[in-house]
């Protein structure tokens, strides 16, 4: 009798709460993420220039800089720590329907980042505008223009940068290999854009995470006049790896 993806997805939904790791990854993301929240709004309400563009909003969600990492790897455990452990074999005669395995595995992914990630943004936000409230320094509120989609967007960019690190863990098969790979694409690229001639460096502004992230900000990029087209960019190119990592799982031996 053939699964149904309902039962695939309470199965894997099972399988990841019931990881140590899935809970410690977590409880990292939330104590990294607000832990450098609280330091970093300090630090820029003592440095508040009183004049010029202020972004409080933008500053108390630079969090995601980390967040990004760690939720990424959550996202590549969902489908890495089956291989590690032999278990990819019990599952895949559970559910011989090998896309159906995998888009009950993404699926799991993405609902599990998308809370953890919005619960972040909201909590650093709140966290971020006390302190500045606390330093007297202005500070937004969620009322404020362009303060609900920066949060709300951040969260959405969380949940895209697990379902990049799952489909990276379902090509590699190795949490080292795809996470190193996702440190490449989010850190390693950007910080290398300085280094080549100017017309080069145009081109990275075209860098998926470069302009996903300007959704964060409420005061307007000029170099990502459209950061929610830039976010569907991102999106388009996560969909991509995601295509390739399903024709790999299909057609590989475990």
């Amino acid at each position: 009798m053939s699964v149904s993806f309902a039962c695939s997805v309470r199965a894997e939904w099972i399988k990841l709460r019931s990881l140590r790791s899935t809970w410690y990854t977590l409880a990292c993301l939330f104590a990294a993420g607000l832990g450098i929240t609280g330091l970093a709004m300090n630090a820029a309400a003592k440095d508040f220039p009183g004049e010029g563009p202020w972004d409080p909003t933008n500053r108390s969600l630079t969090s995601y800089i980390v967040a990004q990492l760690v939720i990424g790897v959550l996202g590549i455990l969902v489908v890495t720590a089956e291989h590690a452990t032999g278990l990819m074999q019990t599952s895949l005669i559970a559910t011989p329907r090998r896309h159906r395995l995998l888009a009950a595995k993404l699926v799991v992914a993405v609902a599990v980042a998308v809370v953890a990630g919005q619960v972040l943004m909201f909590a650093a936000f709140f966290l971020g505008q006390a302190v500045l409230a606390g330093h007297g320094v202005p500070h937004a509120g969620l009322g404020d223009p362009g303060v609900l989609s920066a949060v709300t967007g951040g969260g959405l960019y969380l949940a895209a940068i697990a379902l990049l690190a799952a489909g990276l863990g379902t090509i590699m098969r190795a949490t080292a290999g795809a996470l190193a790979t996702l440190v490449g694409i989010v850190f390693l690229v950007p910080a290398l854009a300085g280094l080549f001639p100017a017309w080069v460096r145009n081109l990275f502004l075209y860098w998926p995470t470069l302009g996903a992230s300007a959704v964060l900000k409420t005061v307007p990029d000029p170099e990502f006049p459209h950061p929610w087209l830039n976010l569907a960019g991102m999106c388009a190119g996560v969909a991509a790896v995601l295509a390739v990592a399903f024709v790999v799982f299909r057609r590989r031996d475990v």
